[in-house]
């Protein structure tokens, strides 16, 4: 099955020297890409790229992705529009090369498999576009609602037992040790 967002680069065309390309998304390609992540609406997405051919097939592929969305607010459940702008590098690998490691260090650069003889730098912009999207948006301006923060049932009356605030065991054990 072919991404929503396809744009399949080959490797042989990547010049010693590399190459600098940019793609867009069309309405139809943003539209499908917002039923895949689950948000209301992405009104545009367009990444630039640099690809530099390594040893052995592998790319390097250096993007810079920009993307307006519609998210709804975890708080207030409102859509309310956002701006994504994000910078990634990630290693293309050959996928008869490729091999996922048990053990992944944070400070790697991502590597990727490609098959086919070509990279889709289009599926690469979704992807990078679905990590830079904030599991839990908030509308600017939006709060969660004090009656919820201070030990009030949504009915107005007190809990039994107040709520504890994250990291409260931590603030506890600080003051012990101070």
């Amino acid at each position: 099955m072919e991404p929503e967002f396809s744009r399949r680069v080959p490797v042989g065309r990547i010049a010693l020297k590399g190459m600098e390309t940019s793609i867009e998304a069309t309405p139809d390609e943003c539209a499908a890409l917002a039923r895949r992540f689950r948000i209301p609406a992405i009104r545009d997405l367009a990444c630039r790229y640099r690809l530099v051919p390594g040893p052995q097939g592998e790319v390097m592929a250096e993007g810079w992705l920009t993307a307006h969305v519609t998210q709804e607010c975890v708080i207030s459940l409102e859509p309310f529009e956002d701006a994504i702008a994000e910078s990634f590098t990630v290693r293309c690998i050959p996928a008869e090369r490729f091999r996922e490691d048990d053990e992944v260090d944070p400070f790697s650069i991502d590597e990727v498999p490609y098959e086919r003889e070509s990279i889709d730098i289009g599926e690469l912009a979704a992807e990078e576009l679905s990590l830079g999207l904030d599991p839990y948006p908030h509308k600017p301006g939006s709060v969660i609602p004090a009656e919820l923060l201070d030990g009030e049932d949504d009915d107005g009356e007190e809990d039994e037992e107040p709520r504890r605030q994250p990291f409260a065991a931590l603030a506890d054990l600080k003051k012990k040790h101070n």
